[in-house]
């Protein structure tokens, strides 16, 4: 491990985060008034204790998953899952309502118990204009790296009607992370099978932030500067997201 590249890199996202942030921050009669109006609702996926109890993975399917799955965690931090997401979920709050957001939370503490329908309900409930679900990856190879967003396909038998915005948003905020962390940019990846998407009755992304099996990427993304730089990437592909929305019937 090489620690004195890893920390350039920290250091490299901090920098950049600072400039974007700086950016935004000027532009008073563009970029910050986009949020206006706008409820954003944020998943920080898992939580302290995985709930093994099933739910059906959507509305009137006969098919169930675990309530909340355990989720990865840091080879070399030793995070939970539940601990990465919460950390980048607050700072996105933070970054978005200081844009003009009015943001809803599913969770600010990890000593929680809501079920993966239970947070699309949350976000359907309060109306929200985007559903945004913090996750991070995890696999058995220890090089696969890099930032991949979820959505459903346009035959998703429980939510067609959002997929496409569903796919603007998921590609906006992966772009968006990307462009201010330097990580792959893994694109787009529709699925069918999450709860958490299913369930969901607005645009709803499921963004991968990262592995937390790579040591390197898992090192980034314990540091709260690499965190920061994460979180106004997905604020910035936010703003672009409502900017260049494309409504379709």
């Amino acid at each position: 491990m090489k620690m004195k590249k890893i920390a350039a890199i920290v250091l490299s996202v901090a920098l950049s985060a600072a400039s974007v942030m700086s950016v935004s921050a000027a532009a008073t009669d563009g970029i910050l008034t986009v949020g206006t109006g706008k409820v954003v609702c944020i998943d920080a996926g898992h939580q302290a204790k995985a709930n093994s109890e099933t739910e059906p993975i959507a509305p009137g399917s006969t098919v169930t998953k675990a309530k909340v799955a355990g989720g990865t965690h840091g080879v070399v931090s030793g995070l939970t899952e539940a601990q990465l997401n919460l950390a980048v979920a607050l700072k996105l709050q933070a970054i978005l309502e200081a844009r003009g957001y009015t943001v809803v939370m599913c969770r600010t503490t990890n000593d929680v118990n809501i079920s993966n329908a239970e947070r699309a309900g949350i976000a359907n409930a309060n109306k929200a204009d985007a559903f945004i679900r913090i996750h991070a990856n995890g696999v058995a190879n220890s090089g696969a790296s890099g930032v991949v967003a979820l959505a459903p396909s346009a035959s998703n038998p429980y939510c067609a009607g959002i997929a496409a915005q569903s796919q603007q948003l998921a590609q906006s905020v992966v772009n968006g992370q990307c462009a201010v962390t330097g990580q792959k940019n893994r694109g787009v990846s529709l699925d069918d099978t999450m709860s958490g998407i299913n369930w969901s009755q607005v645009p709803v992304t499921i963004l991968e932030i990262g592995f937390m099996t790579n040591p390197s990427e898992d090192l980034n993304m314990a540091n709260a500067d690499y965190q920061a730089g994460i979180a106004t990437g997905i604020a910035n592909g936010l703003d672009v997201y409502f900017s260049n929305l494309v409504v379709t019937p």
